[in-house]
């Protein structure tokens, strides 16, 4: 492990749309880290009681993948496909300056979670990370971009680095092996209301539900929002960006929804 204050994960590893976009939901300016240094997490008592993720199908991010960045003047090209991806080199870990923030595809980041930092994966993917000295291996979800350092070619959460040994060397020379790259698109959930009556969210729910047709999913997620407020928030989706977006916007529109929030998976 090592400092990272000149890295702003969702700063310099998206374009400035999506940092705008970033900066937004999270409620607050770029510099947004409360540490100014990283530092270790408390320890993991059994590391085997912690659950590597299942690989499966995902959609690919709605932020986080652009076609081209740079960072310190050195541009990284990120990968349509990531299909039969090996490669080796040296792996480092990323702490707790980090946790509680946004990565690159607008998640929170988790030092007890299974998940890492690639510069030109496709997010989100799953890849198996194996130690070639002693041949631990790690599954993990690739939901963020790092390591910006020459010949480090994956950045690991807290969890896989002692699930690797590595927590105290702080890198190692590593195999990387795409397990379930994203699927080759982005999806959106729409949400049309956020009501305080359950029965006004319920009736929107079946309004829509018999407009839309069968096969468009609509939704109620109730949120806690005080003790004196509890909102039930209508969703459609998820919904196919392109074509499927544009049409179902424009369903809403003739039925005089003219203002959808649009959501990525992170923001459910």
């Amino acid at each position: 492990m090592r400092d990272r204050s000149i890295f702003s994960r969702s700063v310099i590893s998206v374009p400035t749309f999506f940092l705008i976009a970033s900066a937004l939901l999270a409620g607050c300016t770029p510099s947004r880290y409360q540490h100014a240094q990283d530092f270790t997490p408390a320890p993991i008592a059994d590391i085997e009681k912690l659950q590597e993720p299942v690989p499966r199908a995902e959609a690919k991010s709605v932020m986080g993948n652009p076609k081209r960045y740079t960072v310190l003047g050195k541009e990284y090209q990120v990968m349509s496909s990531a299909d039969g991806y090996r490669a080796r080199g040296i792996a480092s870990w990323y702490g707790m300056k980090f946790h509680g923030h946004q990565t690159s595809n607008g998640e929170i980041y988790d030092v007890y979670q299974f998940t890492a930092a690639h510069k030109t994966l496709p997010l989100p993917s799953y890849v198996r990370v194996t130690r070639l000295d002693n041949q631990k291996s790690v599954v993990v979800r690739v939901n963020d971009r790092g390591p910006f350092h020459e010949g480090r070619i994956i950045d690991l959460s807290y969890a896989a680095a002692v699930k690797l040994g590595i927590q105290k060397q702080g890198t190692a020379e590593v195999q990387v092996d795409v397990i379930h790259p994203p699927i080759n698109k982005s999806e959106r959930w729409v949400q049309v209301g956020a009501l305080s009556d359950p029965s006004a969210a319920q009736k929107l729910q079946q309004q829509l539900s018999a407009e839309l047709g069968a096969s468009t999913k609509v939704s109620i997620k109730t949120v806690q929002q005080s003790q004196q407020l509890t909102l039930h928030k209508v969703r459609i989706g998820p919904v196919e960006e392109g074509e499927p977006l544009q049409t179902l916007l424009q369903q809403l529109q003739a039925l005089n929804i003219n203002q959808p929030l649009l959501l990525g998976r992170h923001q459910l």
